[in-house]
């Protein structure tokens, strides 16, 4: 009985990593569907986000599908910068590895911070959407 309480957390441990793998999985694949519907599209445990043609649409990924989606036009941004623990980042001092936000500037003055796990991953999207922006 001794072993037995000893391999009762191990066993609980088992099924709460089974059970974060299938949510996991579940959003990777809600995310699939989503993504279809544009001509790039990204996915992070933070936001997904995805351009089609001259919109840009973000949102929360869960494993029942995308929510607070928001969907903004490129024409309507005045800025784009990116963040590094809520700072402005100068493109001669990027930082190597860290989370990153891709900020957004809009014409009505709102800003939209969309998170990204990889700040690599935010700067090729910055530069990948500063080309259809000229």
């Amino acid at each position: 009985m001794e072993r037995g309480l000893l391999w009762l957390p191990l066993l609980v441990v088992f099924i709460w990593l089974a059970w974060s793998g299938k949510k996991e999985y579940q959003k990777v694949e809600a995310y699939k569907l989503w993504a279809q519907q544009f001509d790039n599209a990204k996915y992070d445990i933070y936001a997904v986000l995805g351009k089609k043609g001259d919109l840009i649409t973000w949102g929360k990924p869960t494993d029942k599908g995308i929510i607070n989606e928001r969907t903004f036009s490129l024409k309507n941004i005045s800025k784009m910068n990116i963040t590094f623990k809520n700072k402005i980042v100068k493109f001669d001092n990027i930082p190597d590895k860290g989370e990153a936000n891709l900020e957004f500037l809009l014409k009505d003055n709102e800003t939209i911070n969309v998170p990204f796990t990889d700040v690599n991953l935010a700067l090729q999207w910055f530069n990948y959407l500063a080309k259809f922006r000229e």
